[in-house]
């Protein structure tokens, strides 16, 4: 794990092509899980992706020079919604995504209040990172064609709490 290097990168059309081939290589075993090969992150182009790095915060892990992790957020008030929180499916389960969300809720502004994400009701490996590292159950939706969306939140903890 000491070889994975957690950080933000300048969003050049390489970052872009390598996040993209990443989001999809994560989201294959997720449209597996969910039998449905048009889940929106394997839709997404590379425009629209450019357009989610750069509207807010985000972070990259590498091991040498691959990309085998991501994750992008994006304020909207009091709350930082994170989203696409993808590790490669062979670096999975190894504490990257753990570090890549303790990451994200780090660079939040000081006006957050609150993080919210959410993944589908299948994504068991999902819910328990989240609910690890401190993440309530809110609510869950439906959307067209049947998967089902479990909304969380968590608190941001001011540093003067005890």
């Amino acid at each position: 794990m000491d070889d994975i290097r957690i950080g933000p990168e300048e969003i050049t059309p390489a970052l872009v092509g390598e996040v993209l081939t990443l989001q999809r290589a994560a989201y294959v075993t997720e449209a597996q899980l969910y039998a449905d090969a048009f889940l929106p992150p394997l839709l997404q182009t590379f425009e629209e992706i450019r357009e989610e790095l750069s509207a807010g915060p985000s972070l990259m892990a590498r091991a040498g020079e691959r990309l085998i992790g991501s994750v992008r957020a994006r304020q909207d008030g009091h709350l930082l919604r994170i989203g696409k929180l993808v590790v490669a499916p062979d670096r999975q389960g190894r504490g990257v995504g753990t570090r890549l969300l303790a990451g994200i809720e780090d660079l939040a502004p000081e006006q957050t209040r609150c993080f919210l994400l959410f993944t589908g009701t299948l994504s068991m490996a999902n819910q328990r990172l989240y609910r690890r590292a401190g993440y309530v159950e809110t609510c869950s939706e439906q959307l067209p064609g049947g998967v089902v969306l479990v909304h969380w939140e968590k608190p941001v903890r001011s540093g003067d709490e005890d």
